[in-house]
């Protein structure tokens, strides 16, 4: 987080509140040597971990697989001047444990996009971080004057 720029520094426990009601979040990797963004849906699991279903034959798989990725989803209310934002930083990998992938095919997250062999990614919570900026109110007052 950045010192001084207004918004109130969410706890780990805050953030995974937040991120389980969210529906969509953005998976940020590297592609070619470049920053790469991609929407996704996602569950998360018992330990904080942010789940992701895909097709086995995802390019995405093969970016992030054994990779350090962040993960962020958000919820913003433009008229309100509110909203938060959290990141979950970690190594993603395939789940290839036989027994976790069917629990997961039973619990775990449904890719929107329908696919014949699907494989789940774990990203391991190692870094969670959030902010929150409530009702055009920061550690300054009221965010602009009329």
């Amino acid at each position: 987080m950045y010192r001084n720029d207004g918004f109130r520094e969410l706890r780990r426990q805050e953030c995974l509140r937040l991120l389980a009601k969210a529906p969509v979040g953005r998976i940020v990797h590297t592609r070619h040597a470049l920053p790469a963004v991609l929407p996704v849906n996602f569950a998360l699991d018992g330990d904080g971990a942010v789940l992701l279903c895909t097709s086995a034959t995802s390019e995405l798989v093969r970016a992030i697989d054994g990779a350090v990725v962040a993960f962020e989803a958000d919820e913003v209310d433009a008229v309100a001047h509110s909203g938060w934002s959290v990141v979950v930083t970690g190594p993603a990998s395939v789940v290839t444990d036989p027994a976790e992938h069917r629990r997961l095919l039973h619990d775990g997250p449904r890719s929107w996009v329908p696919s014949p062999q699907v494989v789940f990614v774990r990203i391991e919570p190692e870094l969670v971080t959030g902010r929150e900026l409530v009702g055009g109110l920061s550690a300054y007052g009221l965010d602009h004057l009329v």
